[in-house]
């Protein structure tokens, strides 16, 4: 006797579609579970026997073959409980070939267990608990012309998403046979899109609460409008990581698509909240990241046997932020490079090579020195200059150069903090950040970008066309500070971004002028001496 159902495995940002195959053949009583099943895949066998017996249903006597196909890819997790259950009971008999009746289907005519995804894990008493990266599935399931996905009651929320499918949310594993044996109606999961990007908590975060800090604020505006990566640099409790933690606040709002994208991350992360109040758990505003500095490479850009994201691709469409940069691991840095670069990070096995989404606005921070007051002018720095260079090359020239803003954050003085002058809110800033943005979406229409940020060298050359006089100003920069080609285009990058803000065309020398200020480590240069920091950003 056989039985065949249909359910799904998630590799990387991929879902591949699984046959599990049961046999119930005469034999010694043995369950064996074939096709490269992981631990928890082969543990199954003991919560799915568990499962059907604690709901009433008779455990064949039998020898039960289950094999999961292809047999050439690794099968992970616990995802297969219910469809092995389901398959079990469909050799037995129990759930005919053909059932769910019309009548609880969106669907018209029956469904048989061919055109049906079923996931879940199980418990011993027979409750479906919820999986990671149902939202891949059923997006897996419409591709691959099924007409419906059976999945956890707790994950048919975020299921629902995906529109074309009809998404069967199940509790108890007795409730997914009366289902198939078409004795029980369930209504597809549905769900409201309208109004949710933006909604969630924002936080009482808002520019309006820092004082000072004028440069800075304007360096994060800069950023915000042209999706450029940022660095700060100041001693402790000038308000950096005030300043970033309030950065997602002037940036857009997400687009579907992009909330899409993200959750889809989220969900194969197993990082989603479960929904509430009838919404599902599609996040719906820009993801800020802030993992701490002892991290792992594959803590950052993901990794596993099975890889799964890292905070990199977590912070798809959002904002990474690193605190205290230097004292992360130099090797944990270096991976950043190519996420920074193509907004992609790519992971190699022996088997197979995997690619996540890493889009992402990257935001750090760093003291000038390893005592954190060589820019201040209230307290001394006791560092030496070895000690500073060796603090300050923790982090690598190609980094550096891949960020495109580098502004100093002075401490605040005492008539900034004490003043009763309001603050320009985040509303106002991201009024700008938002016009500036769309002026971009329109320039890169047809180029398929979004921003200047993601600007290749051929598209610096079109749309970055510089005077004379701006060309003067930036050659003399190049040859006093040494910047290398990918500085250089950098800057015309950030000349382009101040001219959109000022809803301008034409690029002129004060913006390239503005734009080489953001450089900051690149006109420290190697003059410690003198124990200050030329300029300010």
């Amino acid at each position: 006797m056989l039985g065949t159902v249909l359910s799904c495995a998630v590799y990387g940002l991929e879902a591949f579609l699984v046959s599990v195959e049961v046999d119930l053949a005469s034999g010694l009583p043995i369950f064996t579970v074939v096709g490269l099943p992981d631990a928890a895949v082969k543990e199954s066998k003991d919560r799915v026997r568990a499962a059907i017996k604690n709901t009433g249903f008779s455990f064949p006597v039998k020898k039960i073959t289950v094999n999961l196909a292809p047999a050439d890819l690794k099968k992970e997790g616990s995802v297969f409980d219910l469809p092995m259950a389901i398959g079990i009971l469909a050799a037995g008999g129990v759930v005919p070939e053909v059932s769910l009746a019309s009548s609880a289907s969106s669907v018209s005519g029956p469904l048989s267990l061919q055109e049906v995804l079923i996931i879940g894990e199980l418990s011993l008493d027979g409750t479906i608990r919820g999986v990671r990266g149902a939202l891949l599935m059923a997006a897996a399931a419409k591709r691959l012309g099924l007409k419906g996905i059976i999945l956890p009651a707790e994950n048919a929320m975020e299921a629902a998403v995906v529109e074309g499918i009809a998404v069967y949310g199940v509790s108890t594993l007795p409730q997914v046979v009366e289902l198939l044996a078409g004795r029980a109606a369930v209504a597809p999961t549905r769900v409201e899109l309208e109004g949710l990007l933006g909604h969630g908590p924002q936080g009482a975060e808002d520019f309006s609460e820092v004082k000072g800090q004028e440069q800075a604020k304007r360096a994060l505006e800069v950023a915000a409008a042209g999706g450029h990566h940022l660095l700060m640099i100041g001693p402790p409790g000038s308000g950096k990581t005030m300043l970033a933690q309030r950065l997602p606040t002037i940036l857009p709002e997400m687009v579907f698509e992009e909330a899409i994208e993200t959750t889809t991350v989220h969900s194969v992360a197993g990082s989603l909240r479960s929904s509430k109040a009838g919404r599902p758990p599609l996040i719906g505003v820009r993801p800020f990241r802030s993992p701490h500095h002892t991290i792992s490479d594959a803590g950052m850009i993901g990794g596993g046997q099975v890889p799964r994201p890292g905070e990199v691709s977590l912070a798809h469409h959002g904002v990474l932020f690193l605190d205290e940069l230097p004292e992360f691991r130099r090797n944990v840095l270096e991976v950043l490079r190519q996420p920074l670069e193509a907004g992609r990070v790519t992971i190699a096995r022996a088997t197979a090579s995997l690619s996540f989404p890493a889009r992402f606005m990257l935001v750090a921070a760093m003291n000038p020195c390893p005592c954190g007051f060589f820019t201040d002018p209230q307290r001394a720095c006791h560092c030496t200059p070895p000690q500073i260079q060796r603090y300050r090359s923790k982090i690598s020239g190609p980094l550096l150069d891949r960020i495109d803003v580098q502004v100093e954050v002075p401490a605040v003085p005492f008539r900034d903090l004490s003043t009763d002058r309001s603050q320009e809110s985040s509303a106002a800033i991201r009024a700008r950040v938002m016009k500036a943005r769309a002026a971009q979406r329109a320039r890169y229409r047809a180029e398929g970008i979004a921003c200047n940020a993601e600007l290749s060298p051929r598209l610096v050359r079109k749309y970055c066309p510089i005077d004379d006089a701006s060309k003067r100003l930036l050659e003399l920069a190049m040859q006093r500070l040494g910047l290398s080609a990918r500085a250089y285009s950098r800057i015309l990058k950030v000349a382009r971004t101040i001219a959109d803000l000022e809803g301008r065309d034409a690029i002129r020398p004060t913006d390239v002028a503005e734009a080489i200020a953001y450089r900051s480590l690149d006109r420290v240069g190697d003059r410690m001496g003198d124990r200050r920091w030329e300029g300010t950003a």
